[in-house]
């Protein structure tokens, strides 16, 4: 069976020029960055070659990137280390209902270490507004965090006006990027952004490697403790062969930012014109404006789970914004927070999410067969 993945929100295939790149750190290039010697010197110019061209990317410093293992650990860090380093500042911290569990579960670490945190609801679009987070504000918030795009919707967040208003104001901001790098420039100057996670395998990297940018102001605590690598900031050998495979995967994504979104844009059209062409009842959450590569669709009458099992025997990978087990399926934190909890579409909703390796044929296969199993299960 020709079997189409459409699950590239997820994770991503890793680039073949990524596979070569790292290849030499596996096998002959094998020092400790830490070492002095000729062979610890080749891998710290691989890993500083690689935090510049990271800098370069977001308008960054280079002193003000730290490799983590991936995006969690620096939303983590992001999170817990501001936290943490500034609890003598104050203890309110102000997020929103819609981030990724990285950012949810550290925010939930922390009020059981005595912080207050806010938060804030979104619109049926999934889009946070400015005004909340301006309401929010109080004299001892210390952080706010607000991912730059939703990984279930795809919605991008009004980033740059939540930085402009941060700007008179002690607290931090951190935007967790991780679905939306690659994809949408950024600068973290001109959004106002103080802390900034990305993570490797979502930009055709690979798994295992990430970054944490960290506006040079940002008192930090660091998660780790042990030897003085990243600027004390991180302490552990670098993923040396991490690192350099994220920063081919980084220089890939940057030179076709502008070709992937023309090819990710006309994809998602071709999948719902041949959705509404076949007659089918679906709406597609989320805005028009958001992530290209990102589909999120809800067919009524249908159900996640069997919508999945069937797409799979069809030999098509998508997902939902679910966390799936036996039998049973967590309604989607994303679409709750957008539709409320009695809404159908938490239990009828669908992920298709494009990249690197699908091609217009694909897509029209899979909308056409999603079509026949939504008509199935419907019985229309």
């Amino acid at each position: 069976m020709d079997r189409i993945y459409l699950d590239h929100a997820a994770t991503s295939p890793v680039h073949p020029d990524v596979v070569e790149r790292m290849i030499p750190f596996m096998t002959e290039v094998f020092g400790n960055p830490s070492s002095i010697h000729y062979f610890g010197r080749q891998s710290r110019h691989a890993v500083d070659e690689a935090r510049a061209l990271v800098a370069k990317s977001i308008g960054a410093k280079e002193t003000e990137v730290i490799f983590t293992s991936g995006g969690t650990e620096a939303d983590n860090m992001a999170l817990i280390g501001t936290a943490m380093a500034n609890r003598d500042r104050g203890r309110h911290i102000i997020t929103t209902a819609i981030e990724h569990h990285a950012v949810l579960r550290a925010c939930q670490y922390l009020e059981k270490q005595g912080f207050d945190v806010t938060y804030l609801p979104v619109d049926e679009h999934g889009k946070v507004s400015p005004a909340d987070v301006k309401a929010a504000l109080r004299d001892d918030t210390i952080l706010v965090s607000i991912m730059f795009a939703n990984n279930e919707v795809g919605v991008l967040q009004p980033i740059r006006e939540i930085g402009e208003l941060l700007k008179e104001h002690q607290a931090y901001f951190h935007t967790d990027a991780v679905q939306a790098y690659g994809l949408v420039p950024m600068d973290v100057n001109e959004h106002h952004i103080d802390l900034l996670s990305v993570s490797g395998h979502k930009i055709n990297g690979p798994k295992g490697i990430g970054a944490l940018y960290a506006r040079e102001t940002v008192k930090l605590s660091p998660l780790f403790y042990g030897g003085e690598q990243e600027r004390k900031r991180r302490a552990g050998t670098e993923n040396v062969a991490g690192i350099a495979g994220l920063a081919k995967a980084v220089e890939i994504a940057q030179e076709t930012m502008k070709q992937k979104q023309e090819e990710y844009r006309l994809l998602r059209e071709t999948m719902l014109s041949i959705f509404a062409e076949s007659g089918i009842d679906f709406a597609v959450n989320g805005s028009e404006d958001g992530l290209p590569h990102i589909v999120n669709v809800a067919f009524p009458g249908t159900n996640v789970e069997s919508m999945l099992v069937n797409l799979d025997l069809a030999g098509i990978a998508a997902s939902s914004g679910s966390a799936c087990t036996a039998g049973s399926i967590d309604p989607s934190h994303v679409l709750v927070a957008m539709f409320g909890k009695e809404s159908e579409r938490i239990r009828s909703s669908i992920r298709f999410s494009f990249g690197l390796g699908n091609t217009k044929e694909q897509i029209e296969r899979a909308a056409t067969e999603t079509v026949k199993i939504v008509k199935r299960l419907t019985n229309k």
